[in-house]
C-alpha cells in the first residue's frame, strides 16, 4: 500500500506540473495587440481639422501602443470614400477610421451608404459646436434680440454655411426649428468663404465654429452671441451656450475614433486605453488649445449611444427639411 500510495502521488505531481505547464504554454501563445503598425484612416485632405487632429494624436500615441501609428488620407465623397474604406475593414484593430459627424449625415441625405452602424467606437476626441456669430457692428449684442429681430423679419437675416445639407447648414436650420424664426440660409463652398461673407456684410450670421473666427473675434471683427453646446468653448470663454439662454439645442462636429464591427472587444479597450493616455497628454491639449480646437471625450459606450442619438437627430431633421437627395 506504502509503494502504491508513493507512486501515485509521484504521478499526482507529474500530472500537475504537465497542467501547468501547458496552462502557461496558452497563456504564452494567447494572440497580443498589438503587434504591427496601426493605421488612421483619415476620410479628408492633408491640412484639414481632421487631419490635423488625427495627426497630433497619432503623435501622442506614437510609443503608447508599442507599435507606429501612421496616418492615411482617404479623400473624397465628403468623407464618405475614407469612412466607407474603414467600416469594411479587417475587424482586427490595425485599422482605425477617424469617423466624422458626416458618418450621421450623409447617409440621410441620399449622399453615401454608410453606417454608423457597421463601427465599434473606440472613443470621441474633439467636439466643436456651432457658434451663432454677427459683425461687431451688427445691432444684435445679445442673442435674444438678434433672434428677436429674425422673428419679426422672416427671411431678412441672411445665415452663412458650408453648403447644403452641411453641418453648418443644419445647425442654423436647427436653431430655427427650436426658436420659430426663419432665415434666408445662404450657402459657401466651406466655412471659410461664409466668414468672409459676413465680413463683407453680405450675410448677417454664420453658424461656424469658434475656431472659424477665433482671429476675427480676436481682431475686434466680430461677436459670438451664443454656443451651441454643453458647456462654454475655450476659444470664446465669455460667451454663453444656447441652454444658458434658455434654448435646449447642442449641435456641431465632432470626431472621434471608431473600428469595424466585429473587432475583439479586448482590442477595442486596448485602443481606447493607449488613445486617452494620448488625449490626456500634454503635447496634444496643448495643440488642441492653440489651434482652437475643442476636446469632447466620450467614452466608448458613452460615443455608442451618442452615435444613435445623433443619428436619429439628422434623419429627422434632414427629413424635414427635404434634404433627402432620393425624394
Amino acid at each position: 500500500m506504502k509503494a502504491k500510495s508513493i507512486i501515485a502521488l509521484l504521478v499526482a505531481a507529474v500530472m500537475a506540473v504537465t497542467l501547468a505547464g501547458c496552462g502557461g504554454a496558452q497563456k504564452t501563445d494567447a494572440p497580443k495587440f498589438p503587434t504591427k503598425q496601426i493605421e488612421i484612416i483619415v476620410p479628408y485632405a492633408a491640412g484639414g481639422g481632421t487631419d490635423q487632429v488625427a495627426r497630433a494624436l497619432a503623435n501622442s500615441a506614437k510609443d503608447i501602443p508599442g507599435q507606429p501609428v501612421v496616418v492615411v488620407n482617404k479623400v473624397g465623397g465628403g468623407g464618405a470614400v475614407g469612412m466607407s474604406e474603414g467600416e469594411k475593414a479587417k475587424p482586427d484593430g490595425y485599422t482605425v477610421t477617424m469617423i466624422t459627424v458626416e458618418l450621421v449625415t450623409l447617409p440621410h441625405l441620399g449622399l453615401a451608404p454608410i453606417n454608423y452602424q457597421n463601427f465599434e467606437p473606440i472613443l470621441r476626441v474633439n467636439m466643436d459646436p456651432a457658434a451663432v456669430t454677427v459683425r461687431a457692428d451688427a445691432p444684435w449684442k445679445t442673442l435674444k434680440e438678434f433672434l428677436d429681430y429674425a422673428k419679426a423679419n422672416p427671411g431678412k437675416v441672411r445665415v452663412g454655411n458650408s453648403g447644403p445639407g452641411a453641418i453648418w447648414h443644419l445647425a442654423a436650420a436647427s436653431l430655427e426649428q427650436k426658436t420659430g424664426v426663419q432665415f434666408t440660409h445662404v450657402p459657401f463652398n466651406g466655412a471659410a468663404p461664409a466668414v468672409t461673407a459676413l465680413l463683407g456684410g453680405n450675410v448677417e450670421a454664420v453658424t461656424v465654429s469658434p475656431a472659424e473666427v477665433s482671429a476675427q473675434v480676436a481682431a475686434g471683427q466680430v461677436r459670438v452671441l451664443g454656443v451651441m453646446s454643453d458647456k462654454r468653448a475655450k476659444a470664446v470663454p465669455d460667451v454663453p451656450t444656447l441652454k444658458e439662454q434658455g434654448i435646449d439645442l447642442v449641435i456641431g462636429t465632432w470626431r472621434g475614433l471608431a473600428v469595424p464591427k466585429g473587432t475583439p472587444a479586448p482590442v477595442v479597450k486596448t485602443l481606447h486605453d493607449a488613445f486617452k493616455k494620448a488625449m490626456d497628454s500634454k503635447a496634444f491639449t496643448d495643440y488642441m488649445d492653440k489651434a482652437g480646437l475643442g476636446i469632447g471625450y466620450l467614452s466608448s459606450e458613452d460615443y455608442k449611444a451618442s452615435l444613435k442619438v445623433e443619428n436619429d437627430n439628422f434623419k429627422a431633421l434632414i427629413e424635414k427639411l427635404g434634404l433627402n437627395k432620393k425624394q
